[in-house]
């Protein structure tokens, strides 16, 4: 038996937290892009596996276990907000599409937004496997875990998904070098 598997919820969830607090945040921090609602996106994860921790069967995968519950809650979170944005742009109706825009970001942040934007324009599988692949470094087994995928799935949306970011990628750059 591991020393996984001995520990209670508290001891268990207290170990979790010191050493993958961060990392959890920053996978649904760049599956949101909200840090305050990533925060709460984990938190929640932490406390509901709190309440199942006595029905684990395997302890000792708790962390693929948080990090399944991130990604899915993070899924609501977008579906919410997908819902939310349709009736909000429902209800403005002419004036949202004729709103100014507030900020004028820099070209850095103008950069980072084309790549935030081109990644989420990606469907939703292929979007999470390179987040969890690129900015997480887990492996494809972990990811297959984490997504309860296979091992071929997750090479196949990895492929296809870098393939379809470097198209999109590639036309706004060549759409750049033309205005100049």
């Amino acid at each position: 038996m591991s020393a996984a598997a001995q520990w209670d919820a508290d001891n268990g969830l207290e170990q979790l937290y010191a050493q993958h607090w961060t990392g959890l945040v920053r996978l649904a921090y760049l599956l949101l892009h909200d840090r305050g609602v990533a925060e709460e996106v984990v938190q929640d994860a932490f406390v509901a596996m709190h309440a199942t921790w006595s029905s684990l069967r395997e302890p000792e995968k708790a962390l693929a276990y948080l990090r399944r519950a991130v990604v899915n809650r993070a899924r609501s979170v977008q579906r919410r907000r997908a819902v939310a944005d349709k009736h909000l742009r429902r209800g403005l109706g002419e004036r949202w599409r004729d709103a100014p825009d507030a900020a004028q970001p820099t070209l850095e942040e103008a950069e980072a937004s084309l790549v935030w934007q081109a990644l989420a324009a990606l469907p939703r599988r292929q979007r999470e496997v390179l987040v969890l692949r690129y900015y997480l470094d887990l492996s494809e087994a972990e990811i297959a875990q984490t997504l309860g995928l296979s091992k071929g799935s997750v090479k196949a949306h990895a492929s296809r998904g870098s393939a379809r970011l470097r198209t999109q990628l590639s036309a706004v750059s060549a759409l750049g070098e033309d205005e100049s």
